[in-house]
């Protein structure tokens, strides 16, 4: 077989996504170029699940640091390889040299049908290619960086590496257990965005919190079992699980016209109904002082999904930048989730500790 390794002389980033989100990663990365002022392309195929994004002037490289909303993960190339042959290991020697020293190896492939075939292979993979790093000395726990293997199929990919430092899960990809008691599939959108914006599903020190929208009941399950009192606002019918055992205490209301009562640590809310209305909604919330942190999705038109998602954010920080001098500084952070479809998650505080 054909085997020829190509090593990238200009910058190039890899970027995982949600299959059919290439264009809004590729907008994003965009984005951040022009910020940036750095010169350079992505590189698309529509439902792959990747995006690539080679700079021809300048450096993205500081994006590495910071997490984008549709990136699963995101990492910086040191090669292409092409057609390699059956012994990988030998064909991807030299670049593996070249990435060395590293702490850890991510073997990933395309969150796609033709992807999700290859684990079994990579697994087969792994067992021959770790112990051959460490006798080698390339692989090193001490080391500042990891090494992704990135397959878009068994005979071609990238090598490339993120800071260890960086919080990523192979893939980009958590994949989480849910537990029987859960009343739905939605409460690991929780657990994953605590993860992913905190590195810990028990960050959360909050004491009291309101879920609008709630029925019937997965984030108001995943907050009540962490020892929070919560308020579960939604005419729907909420889980007798959470009312018997919790408690949680539900009250028959409509997500956007309550009120509470009094001043809560966090509100989140999993509504669906258009993007512009939720942010709204969460803007009064934070910036009238009736909590003062914020967990909700935003669900995404068919078109323009990173634009959109962008211009609400900004508004969001406009808003809350006038109230910074009362309420302390924004804290915005957003993500498209494993667990979310057609949606981001944000999170949003005045900066404090919860």
């Amino acid at each position: 077989m054909h085997s020829d390794l190509q090593h990238a002389h200009d910058e190039t980033l890899l970027g995982l996504c949600r299959p059919g989100f290439e264009n809004d990663l590729a907008a994003e990365l965009n984005y951040h170029a022009a910020e940036q002022m750095v010169g350079g392309y992505p590189r698309t195929v529509p439902d792959s699940g990747y995006v690539l994004w080679h700079s021809q002037q300048g450096s993205m490289a500081a994006l590495l640091q910071s997490g984008l909303i549709f990136a699963r993960s995101l990492s910086l190339a040191e090669g292409q390889f092409v057609d390699i042959g059956d012994d990988r290991i030998a064909e991807l020697w030299p670049l593996l040299k070249q990435a060395a020293p590293f702490s850890e190896v991510f073997l990933e492939h395309p969150d796609t049908n033709d992807g999700r075939e290859m684990q079994r292979f990579l697994r087969g993979f792994r067992k021959a290619l770790e112990p051959r790093l460490k006798k080698a000395g390339l692989l090193k726990a001490a080391a500042g960086q990891r090494v992704h293997l990135f397959f878009s199929d068994s005979h071609n990919g990238w090598v490339t590496s993120s800071p260890a430092a960086v919080p990523l899960a192979e893939g980009g990809v958590r994949r989480l257990k849910l537990p029987a008691e859960a009343p739905s599939r939605s409460a690991l959108k929780v657990e994953e965005a605590l993860i992913r914006f905190f590195g810990n599903a028990d960050s959360l020190t909050a004491k009291t919190a309101v879920d609008l929208g709630a029925a019937p009941g997965g984030w108001s399950w995943q907050l009540a079992r962490r020892g929070i009192k919560v308020q579960a606002v939604d005419h729907g019918k909420i889980d007798a699980r959470l009312l018997d055992e919790y408690p949680v205490e539900h009250i028959h209301g409509d997500a956007f016209t309550w009120r509470p009562r009094s001043s809560v640590d966090l509100v989140v809310c999993d509504v669906v109904d258009k993007p512009a209305r939720t942010l709204q909604q969460m803007e009064k919330w934070l910036t009238q002082g009736w909590s003062r942190a914020a967990l909700f999705n935003l669900k995404l038109p068919m078109k323009r999904r990173f634009q959109e998602a962008w211009q609400l954010l900004e508004k969001l920080t406009a808003a809350m930048e006038r109230h910074e001098e009362h309420l302390g500084q924004p804290e915005i952070k957003a993500a498209q989730l494993y667990y979310d479809r057609e949606e981001i998650t944000v999170w949003a505080a005045f900066h404090r500790d919860y």
